[in-house]
């Protein structure tokens, strides 16, 4: 049986975990949740079933204050999971892998002038930040070629234009260094402190929510083109680290994605499927889901853990049967399948309280991390054959 765990009433501001007593919630996020409730203005911390520690504050919580505090989006504002239909003749993750652009180097406006993915940038390039352009960072950023596994809601699915077999590319990517940027400048005078200016804060703070956009557009269009086909407009794009005022309150998700009649894509791990749900979730939730799986380790731990269980080439390649592009071996073993929750578990939470229906899932087929140059060379070997 599902449960609510709320603070007890001594706490400054509500608290309620939306998970069952089979979720793991460290106790550490549940600390750092009773540590935002006390801030000044906050009125209700509404932590997601992928709640975790995070640098100062809970990742997969949604908390609404009177007061604006940056830190409690953080440095990655903008950083969002989008789903974008894509056309291939034959989809053969062996050799798609070997296709995928280098999404490492950045796009340059000048130099990469007739790179094909500028048809996606309409109008100017928010905060004229052009460092970055085109990349998707490191962490538990990917792009990933995915299919449309089982449907749950085939209406619903009908209405996005997807049906089972159906490929998408899922981009999951912030604004790179314009966010670091944001909060720094603020960090920097005022540490932990409220915004003094919150007309100010938010102006520089929606320019990073759509460069980050902007930035997954750019990143599917660079793999579409990479992969013979052409790019489309996507038919989610949430971001889950922003603020919103609604009525006047600041609500800050961090970590925790737009549920109030929205559809999200909720990432499962390179070797399982991710859910495509439809968010429903009321004021009790602070209008938010779950953003994705969750860690359960921290990096260092399922560095440790993943290196007496598994070898670089066995995380390469899924018990899915999937491929993972990525050059960088600490990255392989830090974002390990095994360092997360069960997307099922986190789902079902959702599901069980009400705050989200589920769709469909995707299938991965191929998750790009960073570039792989082995994969590179080899591919350009054979170009060079043909």
């Amino acid at each position: 049986m599902s449960q609510q765990h709320s603070l007890p009433p001594a706490a400054a501001a509500t608290v309620t975990v939306f998970a069952s007593p089979t979720s793991w919630i460290e106790s550490d996020a549940v600390a750092q949740c009773r540590q935002v409730a006390a801030l000044d203005g906050m009125m209700h911390v509404a932590a997601m079933p992928d709640l975790h520690p995070g640098k100062g504050a809970p990742i997969g919580a949604a908390m609404a204050s009177t007061v604006l505090y940056p830190f409690l989006v953080g440095s990655d504002i903008g950083c969002g999971i989008a789903v974008f239909p894509i056309k291939l003749k034959r989809a053969i993750p062996e050799k798609l892998a070997a296709r995928f652009p280098d999404l490492d180097r950045a796009l340059d406006p000048e130099q990469d002038a007739d790179d094909p993915a500028w048809t996606v940038v309409k109008g100017d390039i928010p905060a004229s930040h052009v460092e970055g352009l085109g990349t998707v960072g490191r962490g538990n950023h990917f792009v990933e070629l995915a299919r449309i596994g089982s449907v749950f809601e085939p209406e619903h699915a009908n209405r996005l234009g997807l049906a089972t077999g159906d490929l998408v590319l899922i981009v999951h990517s912030g604004s790179r260094g314009l966010g670091e940027r944001i909060l720094r400048a603020h960090t920097e005078v005022h540490g932990a402190a409220p915004a003094p200016d919150p007309d100010a804060y938010l102006a520089m703070h929606d320019d990073a929510v759509r460069w980050g956009s902007l930035n997954r557009r750019l990143l599917a269009a660079r793999v579409a083109h990479a992969l013979g086909a052409e790019p489309t407009e996507p038919i989610v794009d949430q971001c889950h680290n922003l603020v919103e005022v609604r009525d006047g309150i600041y609500l800050h998700r961090k970590g925790a994605a737009p549920g109030d009649g929205r559809d999200v894509l909720i990432a499962g791990t390179r070797g399982t499927p991710s859910y495509l749900v439809a968010g429903h979730a009321g004021p009790d939730a602070n209008h938010s889901v779950a953003h994705g799986a969750g860690r359960k380790m921290s990096r260092a731990d399922a560095l440790r853990r993943g290196k007496a269980k598994h070898t670089v080439e066995e995380l390469r390649r899924t018990p899915m049967g999937s491929l993972v592009v990525c050059g960088d071996r600490q990255l392989l073993f830090e974002e390990a399948p095994s360092a997360y929750k069960r997307i099922e578990q986190v789902v079902d939470d959702l599901v069980h309280h009400d705050l989200a229906t589920p769709v469909a899932t995707t299938i991965p087929l191929v998750t790009y991390k960073t570039a792989d140059q082995r994969d590179h060379r080899e591919h350009r070997r054979k170009r060079g054959r043909s």
